[in-house]
Formats: C-alpha cells, sequence, structure tokens
C-alpha cells in the first residue's frame, strides 16, 4: 500500500530509437567533438531538437567524461619559530572608509608580528607606497630592538610596497624595502604568490583589529589615528592569546629577552 511514484514512464516528445542512434553513432566516430559542432552535424543529418535537447540526452546517455578529481592539498609541516626575531611577519591594512570623517583621507595600517612571541608594532601611513614600508622597516627594527629582540627576517606578500617581483619593467630593480632590508642585515623572505595563509599570523591579527578596533572607533586625521592606533597597539600587546598559553605576548617575551 505504500505510494509509488507517479513519473510518467515515457513522453510524447521524448528522443526516438532513431535519434538516439544517430547520436551515439556520431559521437563514436567524433569522440572529440565539441556540443556546438556536433549539434550542427546532427541537423545536417536530420536531427530538428535545439542544443539543450541535445545536451540534457548526452548526459543521461553518460557520454560526457567524468570530472578529474582534484588531488588533495596536502600542506607541508609549519615550521616553528624557535626565539624571537626568528622571523616577523609585515603586512599592510587598509583602514575601512566609514572610520575616517574625512572622505578625502586615506590612511594604512603597517603591522609587523614576531612570530615566535606574537609581539605586535602597528604604525599609520597616509600612503601604501616602498617609501612608507621602507621606513615602516627601520621603525619596527628600532622598535623590536629597544625590547632586546633583533629582527633576523621580515615575511611579507608580493605587493609592489615590498618588491618588484612581479613587476614587468622593474623585475630586477630592488625596491627601497628590499635595499633598506639589505642595510640593515635583515633576510627579506616572500610568501607564495596568492596564498595568503603563509602570512597567517599578521592576516588573523588584521581581523582581530577589525572586531576590536576599527569596528568602534573613527579618524579625523593622521595624527588623530596614529595616536588611537598606539593606544590599541599597546592594548593588543597586553591580551592575553590561546597559543600563548593564555599569556599576553609582553608577557611572553620577558622569559626570553
Amino acid at each position: 500500500m505504500a505510494c509509488q511514484s507517479r513519473r510518467p514512464h515515457s513522453h510524447p516528445n521524448q528522443h526516438t530509437e532513431a535519434e538516439l542512434k544517430l547520436i551515439r553513432d556520431l559521437r563514436r566516430r567524433n569522440p572529440s567533438l565539441g556540443m556546438v559542432e556536433l549539434w550542427h552535424r546532427l541537423r545536417l543529418r536530420g536531427y530538428t531538437r535545439r542544443p539543450e535537447s541535445l545536451f540534457r540526452v548526452m548526459r543521461k546517455l553518460g557520454m560526457f567524461p567524468a570530472a578529474e578529481k582534484k588531488p588533495a592539498y596536502k600542506p607541508k609541516p609549519y615550521e616553528q619559530m624557535t626565539y624571537p626575531g626568528q622571523r616577523v611577519q609585515v603586512d599592510v591594512k587598509v583602514v575601512p572608509r566609514r572610520c575616517i570623517a574625512d572622505s578625502e583621507l586615506r590612511l594604512f595600517q603597517y603591522t609587523a608580528i614576531d612570530e615566535f612571541t606574537r609581539l605586535r608594532f602597528l604604525a599609520a601611513y597616509p600612503e601604501q607606497s616602498t617609501y612608507s614600508s621602507a621606513g615602516f622597516l627601520k621603525r619596527l627594527f628600532k622598535w623590536y630592538a629597544r625590547r632586546g629582540i633583533r629582527v633576523e627576517c621580515v615575511q611579507t606578500d608580493n605587493g609592489f610596497e615590498f618588491t618588484n617581483r612581479f613587476s614587468n619593467s622593474k623585475h630586477d630593480l630592488p625596491t627601497l624595502f628590499e635595499a633598506t632590508a639589505a642595510q640593515l642585515g635583515i633576510h627579506h623572505k616572500l610568501i607564495r604568490p596568492y596564498t595568503p595563509r603563509h602570512n597567517g599570523k599578521v592576516e588573523r591579527s588584521h581581523r582581530e583589529d577589525q572586531k576590536r578596533f576599527y569596528a568602534c572607533h573613527s579618524f579625523y586625521s593622521l595624527d588623530d589615528f596614529d595616536k588611537q592606533l598606539a593606544v590599541h597597539n599597546r592594548r593588543s600587546n597586553n591580551f592575553p592569546m590561546r597559543p600563548l598559553a593564555w599569556r599576553s605576548p609582553r608577557e611572553f617575551t620577558v622569559q626570553y629577552v
């Protein structure tokens, strides 16, 4: 007494056996032929259906090869840092427009985060350029040095404010940021293109900045933004973090410097 399907077993406008044989034969003789050209050749042999009907019946007959399964991505084991300053991730965050009172003003947050201690240094800039990046590199080098940390390596993405790696005309010309890094004796490491997860710590910190800082603050000038960002920087460096066993980056750093 169970309900059975009411779907009809046939349809008055379905493909006839002659049409199906024509499709099978032509497809067998031309296995690499495109859909439109196959439909065009079928029309020359008396086929009157539309391309959409041809596609549906070919899919029903299993004439399309199965899509190749992409191999599962296997990330390389993460290289854990073993001491402060071994590698510092650097990136730039564009300040949301809705946080800026002046519609003509553009603000950018430069961020440096030590991979081992998670100790961050933030700075405000009015532009995103290799000049700003070089100035920020000098400032972060001194800022970490005052806290007993010697920066050995900085890791960035492939933006033009850091490198000319993907420039058409200046590929071999070092940027001011790269020249400054060489002058300070800092190794500059570039992440894999289009792979922001390789700079995951600084990217995650920007997400936290959006939630804890930019969602509830407004800025009226570069000087105002710089002062508020300094307060936020001190607060974030004293905020407990799970990867540090619920200690703040500042508390964690004291053990090693």
